[in-house]
């Protein structure tokens, strides 16, 4: 490609996608023209003006384009007629593949691991994800030929797969590459054992922790923020969320949880990024609970369902050692008559609600008290009338069930986790606090 990329605000670049569907890989109409708008959606949230659409039937892949030789032909019009700047091609391309599609397009190609990994780039705000966006990049653009060290200089806010200033096509030094993929696994190392005893630390404490899962844009953020009355980033696009975040949500009773927000999940989403935000991931596999978090008002709520599904499977959340999901089905707003239901242990629940609204959520809290009072203690204490001190701490640690003054003595029967039971203690005939 001849000329260079430089995405502006005032000027987005003219693109076009391209959705070839292998016909040994066929899913069927329906699935294929959702699986599309998707990619599109994606294009769009990139920043770009896409122009045009197209979907091919590819009756064999060729290795060196992929598409059949008059659909590069077709393509390659397309671009000249729209001055498409860059062409998206919702599959995986090989080094090979993509250098051929720029040649014979004259327009720079990305696929569909280059635009994920460049979006997640672009909205990467803590130390932690641009980690590991860019250990994810290194290990995208490992054995391919890319325009210099542009998307280590934070040009663009990405990571340079679609371009940037002061490009030049040269192979990337291996070695290099390979030194600074192992100088961010050290990095990200220390990230998971801080995040390790940061987990350690409140398990110390018994504040259980319960995940957010879902499909990306299924309402995960907004729920977040509607039950923890935080101001985390919620938006109707794709990949809204990439940093995690921790928020602790207080409910009656003295009972407590620590939320987690995650990165949503998407149809084929890159290995590179399954491998490099497992430090972050590792919030579900160590979760007490997982809430799985679905958009009940799209067409494709099975097939999204089985994406989370096969993503949490390869994070390893599978058997008995996985932490127990409950469904939650948001925007019950727009879908009239869908139904909650409660099964006799809170795993294999439905709540349905609209995080929008707020109309459900308090049944989700009610789920979420339910859940949490099954391991607590109910207790009969004797405190001492002028000790306000453990008064206090049954007030804000349990749930009292009743309380009866006989002059200095006070009876009080306690609901509380033994984590917090385990620091009353008798003597001389009173409970005390240690």
């Amino acid at each position: 490609m001849s000329g260079e990329w430089t995405q502006t605000e005032d000027q987005p670049d003219v693109v076009i996608s391209v959705h070839p569907e292998l016909a040994s890989k066929r899913v069927g109409e329906y699935a294929w023209k959702a699986r599309s708008e998707e990619f599109d959606r994606l294009v769009e949230s990139s920043g770009c003006n896409l122009v045009r659409s197209e979907r091919f039937t590819v009756r064999r892949a060729n290795s060196g384009t992929l598409l059949g030789e008059g659909q590069v032909d077709e393509v390659a019009q397309f671009v000249e007629v729209e001055e498409a700047v860059v062409v998206f091609v919702d599959h995986p391309l090989s080094p090979v593949q993509q250098r051929n599609l720029e040649k014979a397009w004259n327009a720079k190609v990305v696929d569909r691991t280059g635009l994920i990994l460049e979006i997640f780039a672009s909205r990467a705000r803590t130390r932690e994800g641009v980690l590991q966006v860019e250990l994810a990049s290194l290990n995208y653009q490992l054995g391919r030929l890319v325009r210099s060290w542009t998307h280590l200089e934070r040009q663009r806010g990405g990571f340079g797969f679609m371009g940037g200033p002061g490009e030049r096509q040269i192979e990337l030094d291996r070695r290099m590459i390979r030194v600074k993929i192992k100088s961010l696994e050290k990095d990200l190392e220390k990230v998971r054992q801080m995040r390790a005893t940061q987990r350690m630390g409140r398990k110390r404490k018994d504040i259980p922790t319960v995940a957010l899962v879902g499909y990306t844009n299924a309402g995960k953020s907004t729920l977040f923020n509607r039950l923890t009355e935080s101001g985390v980033y919620a938006a109707d696009q794709l990949f809204a969320t990439l940093d995690p975040t921790l928020r602790l949500l207080e409910l009656p009773g003295g009972l407590r949880l620590m939320f987690s927000d995650t990165v949503g999940f998407v149809q084929e989403l890159p290995h590179e990024l399954v491998d490099a935000f497992r430090a972050t991931l590792e919030e579900v596999v160590e979760a007490d609970l997982v809430l799985h978090v679905r958009d009940a008002a799209d067409p494709m709520l099975a097939e999204q369902g089985k994406v989370v599904e096969e993503t949490l499977e390869q994070l390893g959340l599978v058997g008995d050692l996985s932490p127990p999901v409950v469904e939650v089905m948001n925007k019950k707003d727009l879908v009239p008559g869908i139904e909650s239901w409660r099964a006799e242990t809170v795993p294999g629940s439905r709540i349905a609600l609209s995080a929008i609204t707020g109309d459900g959520v308090d049944e989700l809290i009610a789920l979420l008290t339910d859940w949490l009072q099954q391991d607590m203690h109910e207790m009969h204490l004797k405190l001492d009338l002028s000790d306000g001190r453990t008064m206090a701490f049954c007030h804000q640690h349990g749930s009292v069930l009743s309380k009866t003054v006989h002059e200095s003595v006070v009876d009080m029967v306690v609901r509380m986790n033994p984590a917090e039971a385990g620091r009353l203690i008798l003597e001389e005939g009173v409970h005390r606090l240690r």
